[in-house]
């Protein structure tokens, strides 16, 4: 094999330690072992400056990569690469044996890097990701109360489309301190359940114990206290877009379901679409496209790729919220494919478009254009002109065709 790196190390990574292997012309191949505390980390960031070492490669090991990149980044060129991409032959499989094959397929320019954005990235992606966590556990809790609701004979979730509304939470409140009745507690709704009041007299007359009430206590003051926390996360999150990400975020909330999941974006893919060669590069990095599945010349069909999950799942919640949003050309994307590919392959497929969308968006620092409802039947209008034409022969008519005024 050609040799293109130089001078060049693999690095091993575990929790604990690190083996290393370097190689290189006018270096003798040397192999030795580092504990991952930070003052021997500095010791290899030192033994491979010594020996004039220009580019380093390791796998992406859980989180324990990260501290080891923090500290070389600065003084040499590290390529992340995923371990399904570098795997050495069965049986031989040792941490020396791991790293020495590193090294060598890095040298011969056979190794791919993972895309690793910047600090300011990667800080923004902590926040997101932490706030999105939060967001579950607010949900879990919620379901946690209903189902102690339940266990109390209250049957407020039949009656109540959101138990957490004005109306639900009142209601909780006054279950909580047993002081009104069945009847009582039925005249606090407001809006359209007023409308089951008697529905709702029957719903709340339970068995509510002490139990039940210390538990849901417990777990409403739980919600207080993380809403107050990803109410300061999405106070720091704002505090970082508008000093970095200003402009790109204002970008992406023209796209009409991304609105404020815009912050997601930019912290899962970045702002720098240059890394990318092309749109469907970054879709194949974010899991949005289907990978190649062909065997003896026939091809099969192929699921979304493994990629970002983040972004993958993002994606797919914005294709939910366009799907419901009348009036605009991702709206008609979906319908067009819903009904031929099914309902989760249209998802995708809008998911797909959206993240296109911000591609370009980003690259060529451009607002989005909406292209409206019949965008596609404007473009298709030929083909469906003849397509009805032709079932209006099939069933027996004689159709003349002229233009409205």
């Amino acid at each position: 094999m050609d040799i293109i790196v130089e001078r060049g190390a693999g690095l091993d990574v575990h929790k604990e330690t690190v083996v290393a292997c370097i190689m290189g012309t006018g270096i003798k191949k040397e192999i030795r072992t580092f504990s991952t505390m930070t003052n021997d980390l500095m010791r290899l960031k030192i033994w491979l400056n010594e020996n004039r070492i220009t580019h380093i490669a390791m796998e992406s090991t859980g989180v324990y990569w990260k501290p080891i990149f923090n500290i070389l980044e600065d003084a040499f060129e590290v390529i992340l690469v995923n371990a399904r991409h570098v795997k050495n032959v069965p049986g031989r499989k040792t941490d020396v044996k791991d790293s020495e094959w590193l090294c060598k397929l890095l040298r011969s320019g056979l190794v791919r890097g993972s895309f690793i954005p910047p600090k300011e990235i990667r800080e923004l992606r902590d926040l997101t990701r932490y706030k999105r966590k939060l967001i579950q556990s607010v949900a879990s809790e919620k379901q946690r109360i209903e189902k102690i609701l339940e266990d109390a004979n209250i049957k407020l979730s039949c009656v109540a489309s959101d138990i957490f509304g004005v109306s639900g939470t009142r209601i909780i409140e006054e279950l909580m301190k047993g002081d009104l009745k069945a009847e009582e507690m039925a005249e606090l709704s407001k809006g359209k359940l007023r409308r089951k009041k008697d529905d709702l007299k029957e719903a709340l007359a339970g068995h509510m114990d002490t139990h039940h009430a210390f538990m849901i206590k417990a777990s409403l003051k739980h919600i207080k206290a993380i809403e107050e926390i990803i109410s300061n996360l999405e106070q720091k999150i704002k505090e970082m877009i508008d000093i970095h990400y200003k402009e790109e975020y204002e970008l992406l909330q023209t796209i009409p379901p991304v609105k404020d999941s815009a912050s997601v974006i930019i912290a899962e893919m970045g702002v720098n679409m240059d890394l990318f060669p092309s749109e469907m590069h970054l879709s194949s990095w974010a899991g949005m496209s289907p990978g190649n599945n062909e065997s003896a010349g026939k091809k099969k069909p192929g699921t979304t790729t493994n990629g970002n999950k983040c972004l993958k799942s993002i994606l797919t919640e914005l294709a939910w919220v366009a799907s419901r949003m009348k009036g605009t050309y991702l709206r008609a994307k979906y319908q067009s494919l819903a009904g031929r590919r099914g309902k989760k392959k249209a998802l995708i497929a809008v998911g797909h478009k959206i993240l296109i969308m911000c591609y370009h968006l980003l690259k060529y620092k451009v607002p989005y254009k909406e292209l409206g409802a019949n965008y596609l039947d404007t473009r298709k209008k030929d083909r469906i002109v003849k397509s009805y034409l032709k079932r209006l022969t099939n069933l027996g008519f004689t159709v003349t065709l002229k233009e409205a005024a």
